[in-house]
């Protein structure tokens, strides 16, 4: 589409099945650039990723003619089994089902970015749990409790 423009900017964040912590800080970066290529392969683009050993978090430009649903899926399946054929983990590595994705402004895409390429500073302070509520609160997004991800108490 020659005359279509466009700025779409999506952070998306998925967990672990159980957010049991099975990423790996030896194989995160493999699994990140992994995930980056897939993205890539997709023809959207990635602008950070970064996450935690039981979440993570990625920034793409998207192309109007990208369905998101489609691309995380695709994301969650491929690095899956990426995971699986790597052998990273020797526990069944799966993502849990659902995800967050929050649009931003290009003029927000610098705090977006330093704050996914700060997750483990900021985790030190504010757990997962917390962090995607504040998350769903700041977007105005209505949630029920039950219908999040699988919380770890």
């Amino acid at each position: 589409m020659p005359s279509t423009f466009s700025q779409i900017y999506i952070q998306v964040v998925f967990a672990v099945k159980g957010r049991d912590s099975l990423i790996q800080p030896n194989w995160e970066e493999e699994l990140y650039k992994y995930i980056t290529g897939i993205v890539r392969n997709k023809e959207q683009k990635m602008l950070a990723i970064n996450g935690m050993p039981d979440h993570i978090h990625f920034l793409i430009g998207m192309k109007p003619s990208c369905c998101l649903s489609d691309l995380v899926r695709e994301i969650k399946k491929s690095s899956n089994e990426f995971i699986r054929e790597k052998r990273f983990s020797k526990f069944t590595f799966q993502w849990q089902e659902g995800y967050g994705a929050f649009s931003y402004s290009h003029s927000a895409l610098n705090n977006v970015i330093g704050y996914i390429n700060n997750q483990k500073e900021h985790h030190k302070v504010k757990s997962f749990q917390d962090e995607y509520k504040d998350f769903l609160k700041k977007f105005q997004i209505e949630f029920k409790d039950e219908y999040l991800f699988e919380w770890i108490d």
